[in-house]
């Protein structure tokens, strides 16, 4: 199985590189949805085992919204974005212009956070296409609110073959009166990653 300490600091200085790059993007678009100022981080980028993901986000039980969504191309995966789900109210109510958060989502709420997956896919996605010249987009976003065991069960086997581990991108949004902490995950088809670290020059030798 592949570890974080399978990587170099540099391959991962790498990929951390592709995740501000891909953040710098989302927060020009993020702020001109919001009309308010935001800078993103990306503090931690990491390989994870599947397993690991669940522990990240809190336990299986763990209630969160989720988008995810298919990526096609050179690349191929799956990519997950995860909020808590008081942080996801919160950003629903931004969207949507109200002054205080939601208590449920309703339709044009979960519309709303579809779009910032859709951003922040995007962005992403952009990111990786100027690093590696290779083709990648993504599929029409599907959001779910429920438990982070159904959610990961649901992502990944509607979209196919499991790969065995995740690339974690965590996020973190800064706004005038708070934080976000948003986490993506980038599950590569098998095979994917070794593809994209290769076309960023950074060579892997996985130890056995």
């Amino acid at each position: 199985m592949i570890k974080t300490e399978d990587l170099n600091n540099f391959q991962l200085d790498v990929l951390k590189e592709i995740g501000n790059i891909g953040a710098g993007h989302a927060a020009t678009a993020l702020s001109q949805l919001l009309a308010e100022p935001i800078t993103m981080t990306v503090p931690n980028v990491s390989i994870v085992s599947l397993p690991q993901v669940s522990e990240i986000l809190g336990g299986a039980e763990q209630v969160v919204v989720g988008i995810y969504m298919r990526v096609f191309g050179d690349a191929p995966g799956k990519i997950i974005f995860v909020f808590t789900e008081e942080e996801a109210l919160t950003l629903a109510g931004m969207l949507t212009g109200n002054k205080e958060p939601p208590t449920a989502l309703n339709e044009y709420e979960k519309s709303a956070l579809r779009e910032i997956g859709n951003i922040m896919t995007g962005a992403y996605l952009y990111a990786l296409t100027k690093f590696t010249g290779y083709n990648v987009l993504s599929s029409v976003p599907v959001l779910a609110n429920d438990m982070v065991g159904a959610i990961l069960n649901t992502a990944l086997l509607e979209f196919g073959i499991i790969g065995d581990y995740a690339l974690f991108i965590q996020t973190q949004f800064s706004l005038i009166q708070r934080k976000i902490n948003g986490h993506f995950f980038f599950v590569p088809d098998p095979g994917a990653l070794d593809v994209l670290l290769n076309a960023l020059g950074v060579e892997i030798e996985w130890k056995k």
